[in-house]
């Protein structure tokens, strides 16, 4: 029981750890990205550049159309020139911190457009810049849609981090395929199940509660 217990701390910290990590850099690259996407839209952005939009558009339709298990495959060079090896916990954030950029940056972008338009006309009224009415009045106004919609990414890259783990990428997926799988540990792959349907039940609520929370306050 004391070994059980270990193993499935163990693996939750590193689950964990890919997951955060990824969750920040998938945002670094995903935000940037999420906020172009909506100011060149030419169907209502606020400064219409169309061949710049396409571009970008297409990028992140035909990243995101990759499954998941390929991507690892595919980022494997990167990853060993990023972080020197192509398993286990650290190098998993690679792949994961790539394949939700395009997922965080749709999102983002979803989320500034659900933005009031008099909002934006009235910003600019006001004599703000392109980028105050990005900052100022895009981003807060969004900001209830945001934290909905990175919660959701939040519970993919859980399912992308368990997935990764067919391949020695660490954590409950590992834990589940080489200790319950492999060696025929029944109680080992319910006890990593059962983890990361409690981890997802928590940031679902904890996400849902932030975003209620900021919706009131508008």
């Amino acid at each position: 029981m004391n070994n059980l217990i270990a193993l499935v701390s163990s693996a939750t910290m590193e689950t964990l750890i890919m997951v955060l990590s990824s969750t920040f850099f998938s945002l670094l690259l995903g935000l940037p990205l999420g906020i172009l996407l909506c100011v060149t839209d030419p169907a209502g952005g606020i400064i219409p550049k169309p061949l710049l939009y396409q571009v970008l558009s297409r990028i992140v339709n035909i990243l995101r159309s990759f499954p998941f298990i390929i991507l690892i495959i595919l980022l494997i060079p990167l990853s060993r020139l990023i972080v020197g090896t192509s398993i286990g916990t650290v190098a998993t954030i690679v792949p994961l911190s790539i394949a939700a950029a395009p997922f965080v940056a749709r999102i983002i972008e979803t989320a500034l457009k659900e933005v009031e338009p008099g909002v934006i006309q009235a910003a600019r009224a006001m004599g703000s810049t392109t980028t105050q009415i990005i900052f100022k009045v895009l981003l807060p106004e969004a900001m209830p849609s945001l934290v909905s919609g990175m919660t959701l990414t939040i519970i993919n890259l859980i399912g992308y981090s368990a997935m990764a783990g067919a391949i020695g990428g660490g954590g409950l997926g590992d834990l589940a395929i080489r200790y319950g799988y492999q060696r025929f540990r029944s109680d080992v792959m319910l006890a990593a199940v059962i983890v990361i349907l409690v981890l997802v039940e928590v940031i679902q609520v904890a996400g849902s509660k932030i975003a209620a929370r900021l919706m009131a306050k508008r």
